[in-house]
Formats: C-alpha cells, structure tokens, sequence
C-alpha cells in the first residue's frame, strides 16, 4: 500500500501551530460566554432560564456541525470551512448585541455563533493535521491544538471580563467577533495544505479507512468500543457545559466578585494547556482508554472535594486548577482512539460525530444547570449529577478495544518527505 504523504518538518509544525491558534480563538470564545449570562440577563430582562437555554441550544449546534462540517471538509478541504465559520461566528457575536427576545438569542448565540465556532473546531482541525503527521505524532499534535483551545480560555475569559466590566458587554461582544475574523488569515497553511486521498491509494480491504464513507459509519455503529467513546464524551460535554455556563452564577451564589469567575475560568484555561500537552506525550506511551478513565475519575474526586470545601476565592482557584488538568484533556486520547479504530481518512467525520454525542451532554448540562437555580436556588443537586457521570464515564471506558501503543523513539511532529 503506498503510504500517504507526510508534511516536511517545517510544514508540519506550521500546520499544528495554524491549527493551534484557530482552536485558541474559537474555543476561548466560546467558553467565555457565560460571563455575558447576567450582563445580558439584566440589558434584556428575558431571565436566566431563557439565557441558558440558548447556550444549552448553541451547546447542541456546535456538536451538530461538527460531524457535518467534517464531512463538508473531508470531502472538499478544510479552508472553505474554517473561512465560514469565522464570518458566521462573527455575525452571531454582532447579532447578540441587537436582539432583546428569547428566539433572538437562540438565533444568534444558539445558531450563528455555535455553528461559526464550529467551523474552526476539534474535527476539523485535528483533522486536518493527522492525515499529514506520522501515526506516532498524531496524539501529540492533537494535544498541541488542543492546548491552543485551553490557552484561549485562559486569555480570552479575562479579557473579555475587562472588557465587560470597562467597557459594557456589548463591546466585548464586538472584540469577540474581531478576533472571529481574525482566524481567516490563521487557516491560509491549512488551506493550502493539499492532503492525498487515502481511499485511492489502496484496495479497499487493504487497511482502516479505506473503505468508502458510508462503509465505515456502518461499521462504526455496530463497533461497542466506539459507542462507549460517544458514553463517555457525553459525559464531558455535560460537565464542560455545565462549569462553563454556571461557574459564574455558582461564584455570585457564593457572594465573591465576578473576577473570581474570570479568574477561575482563566486558571482552567491555563491548566488545561499542561493537561493537554501532558496527555498527548501520555498517549504515545500508554493506553488512551486508561488515560480517559484517569480523567474522568479525577473529575469525580475533584467535585467531590469541592463539595466538602469552604466557598471562597482561593477553593475556587484550586478547584479550577484540578478541573483544568482534566478539561479538554479527553480530546486527544477520544480523536487518537477513533483513528486507531477505523483509520485517519474520515477522521473528522466519525470525531466529530462523538462531538456530537458531547454536545448533547453540554446541552442538558447547560440547559439543567439553569432549570436547577430557579426551582432549587442553587446548583447542589447538579453538583451531585456531575459526579455520578464522571465516574460512570471512567467506567465505561474500561471495555474499549485498544492494542497497547508501540514506542517510538523521539523525533520531530512528521519526518520530511
């Protein structure tokens, strides 16, 4: 079988970097969203349940057009994708500014932005990239990229709170859908990358992935160790969407300022970039399925310990430095799994379907989050949720079918053609 082509050393650092910053961009918007939660429940007065049903919503969409998008990208490249996600994720940041009804912020933050983010996100970046890196490298790319989301969040949830608090939320608004457009000239190495057709470079039994599309979403479904990852990433995306969305409601329940929230939204951002650069080494040298099920079980003791805490500035900080080493740290070993089960050829696609199953988590945990505050008064029984799904997410993920990873010795993201 002729091996698909591998990006020169140079090329290959340019591409995990262009993807890196993308993610940086999208993902820190996104995950500072939920600072605008109480700004724009007090501009538009349409209350907390319908604010956070439009992020439960935008939560939804963003994991719907993920596989979508994929297999948009999979098929005609990724630069047309990523280029409209940015205009469309702009536009929703802009269009927020301008509606006042629950079906408005819907639209535009469950619609337009969610989806705009989308097109510069996990699935289509991390597959951009692996098809051009040599299988030992790809877990570490992909930890790389997804360190660029974290480092956004840690970048982007302050200076958006700054910009809140100095300037009002229609102004960071405004910054959020600047920086959006700036991801436009970010995908120009991605786009210019040309990747090889794997499908056409063997006979169709010759290896995974080379059997068509539709061959291989057949055989995903009736593969259990594939349904356990979409269990799983159901779980993150439920406790993800959830701290997200709630944190700062959690840290105005506890009478501490909202630069608390910032702060600690920012201290995740930053762990995470540890995390995910740890994980993706981790990948090459252990079981991915174990490292999934070391993450979820840390969540769990995580919120367990938080439970039993005072409420104040420093346990959140600590609080948020333990969640960050695990934040998007399922990532990697999620996207390495896929591609070791069926192949890198239609990997945006069958990734970003198990995004699709984590975004349905993030809609209830966004969604259930709000519901809780207004008929409890607080997020306790939310809190209890969390940790019974995290421990069941690193449960099952024990029955996942993995070869142990073949060591390999140290050397740069892809060797030169």
């Amino acid at each position: 079988m002729q091996a698909p082509a591998q990006a020169p050393r140079g090329e290959a650092r340019s591409l995990v970097a262009a993807a890196a910053a993308i993610l940086l961009i999208t993902m820190g918007a996104r995950q500072s969203l939920g600072l605008f939660v109480a700004p724009i429940n007090h501009a538009t007065g349409v209350g907390i349940v319908a604010i956070s049903l439009a992020m439960a919503v935008g939560q939804f969409v963003w994991g719907l057009a993920q596989p979508i998008f994929g297999v948009v990208a999979d098929r005609f490249g990724s630069g047309a994708v990523m280029m409209a996600g940015a205009v469309t994720l702009a536009a929703g940041a802009i269009l927020t500014t301008a509606v006042s009804s629950e079906a408005g912020l819907i639209f535009a933050v469950g619609v337009l932005f969610a989806a705009g983010a989308a097109g510069g996100s996990f699935s289509v970046l991390i597959g951009a990239t692996a098809r051009r890196l040599s299988p030992e490298r790809r877990a570490l790319a992909s930890g790389v990229i997804n360190a660029g989301g974290s480092l956004g969040q840690f970048l982007l949830a302050p200076l958006s709170q700054l910009l809140i608090s100095t300037f009002g939320w229609m102004t960071a608004m405004y910054a959020l859908a600047g920086a959006a457009l700036a991801t436009i000239p970010l995908a120009r190495p991605l786009t210019r990358a040309k990747f090889p057709d794997q499908a056409a470079a063997a006979p169709v039994a010759a290896a995974p992935g080379a059997e068509p599309l539709r061959e291989q979403l057949r055989r995903a479904a009736r593969d259990r160790s594939y349904w356990c990852l979409h269990l799983g990433f159901f779980t993150c995306g439920f406790h993800i969407a959830f701290l997200v969305t709630h944190l700062p409601g959690e840290v105005s329940l506890c009478a501490l300022p909202a630069s608390v929230a910032a702060g600690s939204l920012a201290i995740i951002g930053l762990a995470n970039v540890a995390g995910s650069l740890a994980i993706g080494w981790l990948g090459g040298v252990f079981r991915m399925k174990w490292l999934l099920f070391d993450v979820y079980f840390m969540r769990a003791v995580a919120i367990g310990v938080y439970l039993l805490m005072p409420r104040t500035p420093l346990t959140f900080y600590l609080f948020a430095a333990v969640l960050g080493l695990t934040w998007l740290s399922t990532v990697p070993p999620t996207a390495g799994l896929v591609g070791k089960l069926f192949g890198v050829r239609y990997l945006a696609t069958l990734f970003g379907l198990t995004l699709l199953s984590h975004q349905i988590g993030g809609f209830f945990g966004a969604w259930l989050g709000g519901l809780a505050l207004v008929r409890f008064g607080d997020y306790g029984w939310m809190w209890y949720a969390d940790m019974s799904l995290a421990l069941a997410a690193a449960l099952v993920n024990l029955p996942i079918r993995e070869a142990r990873p073949v060591r390999a010795p140290a050397a740069p993201l892809a060797s030169s053609a």
